[in-house]
């Protein structure tokens, strides 16, 4: 019999170098958890991801060299029904006890499910998926039964949030366990402000909000734009810092700084932010705003969380839980008004006092707890 103690040849398939980006960030520190509690693990990432035409950012590939001490073998072809065929086969002949995959998009459906299917057939390997999203945040024809197909492949899930964690019992009634995202700790250490600001170009003595991650019209930037057009934010001397690639249209955009005079109270860094230059941002903002339309989790928080910085978030999807309200941040509604509301409350109320609670509350989110939660959760019967 085994037990949460033994030690297992674990795949994990997804996204990692040479791709770049968050889901890449977190399969990697995912396995470097999971290979220093003494597992065998193997990434098996893709050959293609996105068609070029699916992909709206500018490139899909990352500029850093491979890792050095992460095994990852490129195998999978997301829209090639043969090669899936082929992976899944390739995979289970090294007979891995457990499969940890990311589902965060339905269109990996297929692709996933089937793969996952071939893996088990005739073996024991426990299967768990880390739901990023179960429902999208932009719908298309096809995503339920995708996501079904996908799902009944699974034996048990973490889901990060309650709104997914809910989501997920529409579909399913396997086991399935709430663990929130863990800290993204690779980033670098937190330097000063004085540093990254003087790293950045940045003036030293204004008062400066962060914007960070790709851009979307779910992420609402475009609220955000509107809350500095507030006439308490401009006499207030605050500017936005907006570091993150478009991933759509970035016109509207601009023409809301131009309509609203913003030119000199925005601050655009909007290319991808490699690896090694995140910290200077987090460091060099007073406070992260995460105006969301809508949201399950965001990733953005535990980066926050990491570089001890205050956040402002809608009261949206997942993103309160992990922000208690007038503690290590503000929740407030997705609407221009109350965002420039939060930002003016925030600077009155001043950093160090949210400062306090991060360095407490920052203590929930370990990668530890959640590798261990993926073991515990493979013993579970059904």
């Amino acid at each position: 019999m085994s037990s949460e103690n033994d030690k297992y040849r674990i795949a994990i398939i997804g996204t990692a170098w040479p791709y770049r980006g968050g889901l890449s960030a977190y399969n990697e520190r995912l396995a470097r958890e999971l290979i220093g509690m003494g597992h065998e693990v193997t990434i098996y990432t893709f050959t293609l991801q996105y068609p070029t035409f699916l992909f709206p950012g500018k490139s899909q590939y990352s500029d850093d060299s491979a890792p050095g001490d992460l095994k990852i073998v490129r195998k999978i072809n997301s829209v090639n029904p043969f090669n899936w065929i082929t992976a899944g086969l390739s995979i289970r002949r090294t007979s891995p006890g457990i499969v940890i995959i990311k589902y965060w998009l339905p269109f990996m459906g297929p692709a996933f499910g089937t793969i996952l299917r071939l893996i088990k057939r005739g073996r024991r390997t426990k299967v768990i998926s880390i739901l990023d999203n179960v429902i999208p945040h932009e719908k298309r024809p096809g995503d339920t039964w995708f996501t079904r197909y996908f799902i009944k492949a699974c034996d048990g899930f973490i889901a990060m949030s309650k709104q997914v964690f809910n989501d997920l019992k529409t579909f399913t009634d396997k086991p399935a366990e709430l663990v929130p995202h863990p800290l993204y700790d690779h980033f670098g250490e937190i330097i000063s402000k004085d540093e990254a600001r003087k790293h950045l170009n940045l003036p030293g003595k204004e008062k400066i909000i962060l914007f960070f991650g790709f851009i979307r019209h779910y992420k609402g930037l475009d609220l955000l734009l509107e809350a500095m057009n507030d006439k308490r934010i401009k006499d207030a001397g605050i500017k936005l810092l907006i570091a993150g690639e478009f991933y759509e249209d970035d016109k509207p955009y601009l023409e809301l700084i131009e309509k609203y005079k913003l030119k000199d109270k925005v601050i655009l860094k909007t290319g991808f932010i490699p690896d090694n230059d995140v910290k200077y941002y987090f460091c060099a903002a007073d406070l992260v705003v995460q105006p969301y339309r809508s949201a399950t989790q965001s990733g953005i928080t535990p980066m926050a969380y990491h570089f001890e910085r205050p956040m402002i978030v809608t009261n949206v999807g997942g993103l309160p839980e992990i922000v208690p309200d007038e503690k290590v941040g503000l929740v407030t509604d997705p609407e221009p008004n109350a965002l420039a509301d939060a930002i003016l409350k925030y600077y009155n109320i001043g950093e160090q006092y949210f400062i306090t609670y991060i360095k407490t509350e920052k203590q929930k989110y370990s990668w530890d707890r959640m590798a261990r939660s993926i073991i515990s959760l493979s013993h579970v019967q059904k």
